[in-house]
Protein backbone atom coordinates (compact mmCIF):
# COMPACT_ATOMS: atom_id res chain seq x y z
CA UNK A 1 0.00 0.00 0.00
CA UNK A 2 1.09 3.44 -1.25
CA UNK A 3 1.03 5.88 2.08
CA UNK A 4 -1.87 7.59 0.49
CA UNK A 5 -4.16 4.56 -0.36
CA UNK A 6 -7.90 5.68 -0.27
CA UNK A 7 -7.12 9.53 -0.56
CA UNK A 8 -8.64 11.50 -3.34
CA UNK A 9 -6.15 14.66 -4.50
CA UNK A 10 -6.69 17.63 -6.69
CA UNK A 11 -3.59 18.75 -8.62
CA UNK A 12 -4.36 22.08 -10.76
CA UNK A 13 -1.85 22.82 -13.53
CA UNK A 14 -0.81 18.94 -13.44
CA UNK A 15 -0.91 18.79 -17.34
CA UNK A 16 2.91 19.33 -17.74
CA UNK A 17 6.12 19.80 -15.64
CA UNK A 18 6.32 20.40 -11.64
CA UNK A 19 2.28 19.62 -11.81
CA UNK A 20 2.02 16.42 -13.66
CA UNK A 21 5.04 14.96 -11.70
CA UNK A 22 3.28 15.69 -8.39
CA UNK A 23 -0.11 13.87 -9.94
CA UNK A 24 2.07 10.96 -10.98
CA UNK A 25 3.66 10.51 -7.80
CA UNK A 26 0.13 10.92 -5.55
CA UNK A 27 -1.42 8.23 -8.17
CA UNK A 28 1.48 6.15 -7.69
CA UNK A 29 1.21 6.32 -3.62
CA UNK A 30 -2.68 5.27 -3.64
CA UNK A 31 -4.75 8.41 -4.10
CA UNK A 32 -7.46 9.10 -6.87
CA UNK A 33 -6.33 12.23 -8.71
CA UNK A 34 -8.46 15.01 -10.25
CA UNK A 35 -5.74 16.37 -13.85
CA UNK A 36 -6.62 19.88 -13.60
CA UNK A 37 -5.31 21.89 -16.21
CA UNK A 38 -7.12 24.69 -18.42
CA UNK A 39 -4.10 23.52 -21.57
CA UNK A 40 -3.30 27.15 -22.32
CA UNK A 41 0.47 28.40 -23.39
CA UNK A 42 2.68 29.81 -20.72
CA UNK A 43 0.94 32.97 -21.12
CA UNK A 44 -1.92 31.34 -20.06
CA UNK A 45 -3.81 32.35 -23.58
CA UNK A 46 -5.77 29.31 -25.28
CA UNK A 47 -7.18 25.88 -23.70
CA UNK A 48 -6.37 22.64 -24.63
CA UNK A 49 -7.40 19.21 -22.96
CA UNK A 50 -4.37 17.06 -24.20
CA UNK A 51 -1.62 17.88 -21.28
CA UNK A 52 -4.24 16.56 -18.71
CA UNK A 53 -5.59 13.82 -20.76
CA UNK A 54 -1.98 12.64 -21.29
CA UNK A 55 -1.47 12.74 -17.56
CA UNK A 56 -4.17 10.92 -16.72
CA UNK A 57 -3.27 8.15 -19.29
CA UNK A 58 -0.27 7.82 -17.85
CA UNK A 59 -1.93 7.61 -14.37
CA UNK A 60 -4.23 4.77 -15.69
CA UNK A 61 -1.71 2.88 -17.42
CA UNK A 62 0.10 2.49 -14.47
CA UNK A 63 -3.06 0.93 -12.67
CA UNK A 64 -4.43 4.10 -11.05
CA UNK A 65 -6.93 6.44 -10.90
CA UNK A 66 -7.60 9.77 -12.32
CA UNK A 67 -10.34 12.27 -14.08
CA UNK A 68 -9.57 15.39 -15.95
CA UNK A 69 -11.03 18.39 -15.15
CA UNK A 70 -10.12 21.06 -17.76
CA UNK A 71 -11.49 24.15 -15.80
CA UNK A 72 -9.88 27.74 -14.88
CA UNK A 73 -8.76 27.81 -11.58
CA UNK A 74 -9.06 31.58 -11.47
CA UNK A 75 -12.66 31.10 -12.28
CA UNK A 76 -14.86 31.08 -9.23
CA UNK A 77 -17.10 28.94 -10.26
CA UNK A 78 -14.70 26.60 -12.37
CA UNK A 79 -12.92 26.50 -8.55
CA UNK A 80 -15.86 25.55 -6.83
CA UNK A 81 -17.12 22.72 -9.80
CA UNK A 82 -13.37 21.13 -9.36
CA UNK A 83 -13.82 20.47 -6.09
CA UNK A 84 -17.40 19.30 -6.70
CA UNK A 85 -15.97 16.63 -9.12
CA UNK A 86 -13.71 15.49 -6.63
CA UNK A 87 -16.34 14.94 -4.50
CA UNK A 88 -18.76 13.22 -6.93
CA UNK A 89 -16.01 11.07 -8.04
CA UNK A 90 -14.00 9.76 -6.33
CA UNK A 91 -16.26 10.62 -2.56
CA UNK A 92 -14.40 12.97 -0.98
CA UNK A 93 -11.51 15.71 -1.02
CA UNK A 94 -8.42 15.20 1.17
CA UNK A 95 -5.45 16.68 -0.79
CA UNK A 96 -5.77 19.58 -2.90
CA UNK A 97 -2.10 20.71 -4.66
CA UNK A 98 -2.04 24.27 -5.67
CA UNK A 99 -0.17 24.49 -8.51
CA UNK A 100 -1.24 26.07 -11.82
CA UNK A 101 0.58 29.20 -12.83
CA UNK A 102 1.82 31.41 -15.88
CA UNK A 103 4.24 34.23 -17.01
CA UNK A 104 4.19 37.19 -18.24
CA UNK A 105 7.41 38.78 -17.60
CA UNK A 106 8.02 42.82 -18.20
CA UNK A 107 9.95 45.60 -16.17
CA UNK A 108 7.59 47.68 -13.92
CA UNK A 109 7.78 50.38 -15.85
CA UNK A 110 6.70 48.86 -19.44
CA UNK A 111 4.11 45.85 -17.19
CA UNK A 112 0.17 46.78 -18.92
CA UNK A 113 -3.01 46.19 -16.57
CA UNK A 114 -3.75 43.12 -18.83
CA UNK A 115 -0.47 41.42 -17.72
CA UNK A 116 -0.65 42.22 -13.90
CA UNK A 117 -4.24 41.03 -13.71
CA UNK A 118 -3.58 37.63 -15.27
CA UNK A 119 -0.74 36.85 -13.25
CA UNK A 120 -2.38 37.52 -10.26
CA UNK A 121 -5.89 36.39 -11.37
CA UNK A 122 -3.79 32.84 -12.19
CA UNK A 123 -1.62 32.51 -9.64
CA UNK A 124 -2.95 33.95 -5.64
CA UNK A 125 -6.77 33.85 -7.15
CA UNK A 126 -6.01 30.37 -8.65
CA UNK A 127 -4.95 29.48 -5.21
CA UNK A 128 -7.23 30.82 -3.36
CA UNK A 129 -10.88 29.60 -5.29
CA UNK A 130 -9.98 25.96 -5.07
CA UNK A 131 -8.74 26.72 -1.56
CA UNK A 132 -11.71 28.44 -0.53
CA UNK A 133 -14.48 25.96 -1.83
CA UNK A 134 -12.27 23.18 -0.42
CA UNK A 135 -12.25 24.89 3.24
CA UNK A 136 -15.64 24.96 2.61
CA UNK A 137 -16.36 21.45 2.13
CA UNK A 138 -14.45 20.38 4.73
CA UNK A 139 -15.66 22.30 7.29
CA UNK A 140 -19.32 21.44 6.22
CA UNK A 141 -17.66 17.73 7.28
CA UNK A 142 -16.34 18.36 10.45
CA UNK A 143 -19.57 20.75 11.70
CA UNK A 144 -21.27 16.75 10.19
CA UNK A 145 -19.30 14.72 12.43
CA UNK A 146 -17.31 13.34 9.88
CA UNK A 147 -13.14 13.29 10.48
CA UNK A 148 -11.24 15.56 8.35
CA UNK A 149 -7.90 14.88 7.53
CA UNK A 150 -7.05 17.35 4.66
CA UNK A 151 -4.29 18.82 3.36
CA UNK A 152 -2.86 22.11 1.18
CA UNK A 153 0.32 22.25 -0.52
CA UNK A 154 0.14 25.55 -2.16
CA UNK A 155 3.30 26.98 -4.52
CA UNK A 156 5.33 30.15 -4.09
CA UNK A 157 8.40 30.59 -5.70
CA UNK A 158 11.74 31.67 -4.91
CA UNK A 159 10.76 35.08 -6.67
CA UNK A 160 8.38 36.40 -3.98
CA UNK A 161 10.31 34.60 -1.12
CA UNK A 162 14.39 34.75 -1.02
CA UNK A 163 15.11 35.50 -4.65
CA UNK A 164 13.22 38.79 -6.12
CA UNK A 165 13.34 38.63 -9.35
CA UNK A 166 13.58 41.63 -12.14
CA UNK A 167 10.91 41.62 -14.74
CA UNK A 168 8.35 39.91 -12.14
CA UNK A 169 6.74 42.27 -10.32
CA UNK A 170 3.26 40.54 -10.73
CA UNK A 171 4.69 36.89 -10.35
CA UNK A 172 6.92 38.02 -7.36
CA UNK A 173 3.80 39.85 -5.79
CA UNK A 174 1.64 36.95 -6.82
CA UNK A 175 4.00 33.99 -5.10
CA UNK A 176 4.54 36.28 -2.18
CA UNK A 177 0.65 36.20 -1.63
CA UNK A 178 0.40 32.82 -1.63
CA UNK A 179 3.21 31.92 0.82
CA UNK A 180 1.21 34.18 3.14
CA UNK A 181 -2.01 32.62 2.05
CA UNK A 182 -0.62 29.74 3.10
CA UNK A 183 0.16 30.63 6.92
CA UNK A 184 -3.41 31.96 6.94
CA UNK A 185 -4.87 28.93 5.39
CA UNK A 186 -2.73 26.47 8.12
CA UNK A 187 -4.42 28.72 11.23
CA UNK A 188 -7.75 28.48 9.89
CA UNK A 189 -7.97 24.56 8.32
CA UNK A 190 -6.50 23.63 12.15
CA UNK A 191 -9.96 24.61 13.13
CA UNK A 192 -11.57 21.47 11.28
CA UNK A 193 -8.50 18.98 10.68
CA UNK A 194 -6.45 20.42 8.06
CA UNK A 195 -3.15 21.67 7.33
CA UNK A 196 -1.52 24.08 4.71
CA UNK A 197 1.75 24.04 4.17
CA UNK A 198 3.82 25.85 0.93
CA UNK A 199 6.83 24.85 -1.66
CA UNK A 200 8.96 27.39 -3.02
CA UNK A 201 10.21 24.80 -5.69
CA UNK A 202 13.53 25.59 -8.79
CA UNK A 203 13.32 22.64 -11.72
CA UNK A 204 13.28 22.54 -15.36
CA UNK A 205 9.95 22.95 -16.64
CA UNK A 206 8.94 25.50 -19.31
CA UNK A 207 8.25 28.15 -17.14
CA UNK A 208 11.79 28.55 -15.90
CA UNK A 209 13.52 27.91 -19.09
CA UNK A 210 11.84 31.58 -19.94
CA UNK A 211 12.22 32.97 -16.93
CA UNK A 212 15.11 35.70 -17.16
CA UNK A 213 18.05 34.22 -14.74
CA UNK A 214 17.52 30.75 -14.86
CA UNK A 215 16.80 29.74 -17.94
CA UNK A 216 20.83 29.17 -18.83
CA UNK A 217 20.63 27.46 -15.74
CA UNK A 218 18.94 24.82 -16.56
CA UNK A 219 19.12 24.64 -20.61
CA UNK A 220 22.03 22.19 -20.42
CA UNK A 221 20.74 18.76 -20.69
CA UNK A 222 21.92 16.39 -18.81
CA UNK A 223 23.46 13.09 -20.07
CA UNK A 224 21.74 9.56 -20.62
CA UNK A 225 22.10 7.81 -17.02
CA UNK A 226 22.82 10.51 -15.01
CA UNK A 227 20.49 11.84 -12.00
CA UNK A 228 18.56 14.72 -13.22
CA UNK A 229 18.25 16.61 -10.12
CA UNK A 230 17.07 19.67 -11.19
CA UNK A 231 13.82 17.90 -12.99
CA UNK A 232 10.30 18.49 -12.18
CA UNK A 233 10.31 14.55 -10.33
CA UNK A 234 12.48 15.49 -7.70
CA UNK A 235 10.01 18.28 -6.20
CA UNK A 236 7.02 16.10 -5.93
CA UNK A 237 8.46 13.77 -2.48
CA UNK A 238 8.13 16.43 -0.86
CA UNK A 239 4.38 17.22 -1.92
CA UNK A 240 3.57 13.39 -1.10
CA UNK A 241 5.09 13.35 2.25
CA UNK A 242 3.38 16.94 3.03
CA UNK A 243 0.29 15.54 2.08
CA UNK A 244 0.59 12.40 3.81
CA UNK A 245 -1.19 11.19 7.13
CA UNK A 246 2.80 11.03 8.49
CA UNK A 247 3.26 14.57 8.20
CA UNK A 248 2.04 16.82 11.07
CA UNK A 249 3.75 19.78 9.74
CA UNK A 250 1.56 23.11 9.02
CA UNK A 251 2.43 26.66 8.28
CA UNK A 252 5.64 25.93 6.86
CA UNK A 253 7.40 27.13 3.72
CA UNK A 254 9.88 24.91 1.76
CA UNK A 255 12.14 26.12 -0.60
CA UNK A 256 13.18 22.81 -2.83
CA UNK A 257 16.05 22.57 -5.45
CA UNK A 258 17.87 19.64 -7.04
CA UNK A 259 19.06 17.67 -3.62
CA UNK A 260 18.06 20.61 -1.06
CA UNK A 261 14.81 21.45 0.79
CA UNK A 262 15.20 24.61 3.13
CA UNK A 263 12.64 25.77 5.58
CA UNK A 264 11.73 29.47 4.83
CA UNK A 265 11.02 32.14 7.17
CA UNK A 266 8.42 35.65 6.80
CA UNK A 267 9.52 38.78 7.72
CA UNK A 268 11.42 39.32 11.06
CA UNK A 269 12.82 41.83 13.29
CA UNK A 270 16.29 42.70 12.08
CA UNK A 271 17.55 45.86 13.48
CA UNK A 272 15.18 48.64 15.71
CA UNK A 273 15.33 51.89 17.12
CA UNK A 274 13.09 53.79 20.08
CA UNK A 275 12.48 56.94 21.32
CA UNK A 276 10.71 58.39 23.80
CA UNK A 277 9.93 61.08 22.39
CA UNK A 278 7.54 61.79 19.34
CA UNK A 279 9.91 61.40 16.34
CA UNK A 280 10.73 64.17 14.27
CA UNK A 281 12.29 63.71 10.76
CA UNK A 282 15.34 64.14 12.82
CA UNK A 283 15.50 61.96 15.01
CA UNK A 284 14.15 59.17 12.54
CA UNK A 285 17.46 59.75 10.36
CA UNK A 286 19.56 59.77 13.47
CA UNK A 287 18.23 56.48 13.63
CA UNK A 288 17.94 54.65 10.66
CA UNK A 289 20.54 56.53 8.04
CA UNK A 290 23.29 53.93 8.42
CA UNK A 291 20.69 50.68 8.30
CA UNK A 292 22.49 50.24 4.95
Amino acid sequence: MGTLEGKVAVVTGAGRGIGREHALLLAAEGAAVVVNDLGGDSTGDGADATPAQETVALIEAAGGRAVVNGGNVADWADADALVEQAVDTFGGLDVLVNNAGILRDAYIAATTEAEWDAVIAVHLKGHFGPLRHAAAWWKSQAKAGSPVAASVINTASASGTFMPNAGQANYGSAKAGIAALTLVAADELARFGGRANCIAPIARTRLTLQTPGFGAMFAEEVPEGELDTLGPQNISPLVAYLASDACTLTGKVFAVQGGNITELQGWTGARSADTTDAWSIGSVAAAVSDWT
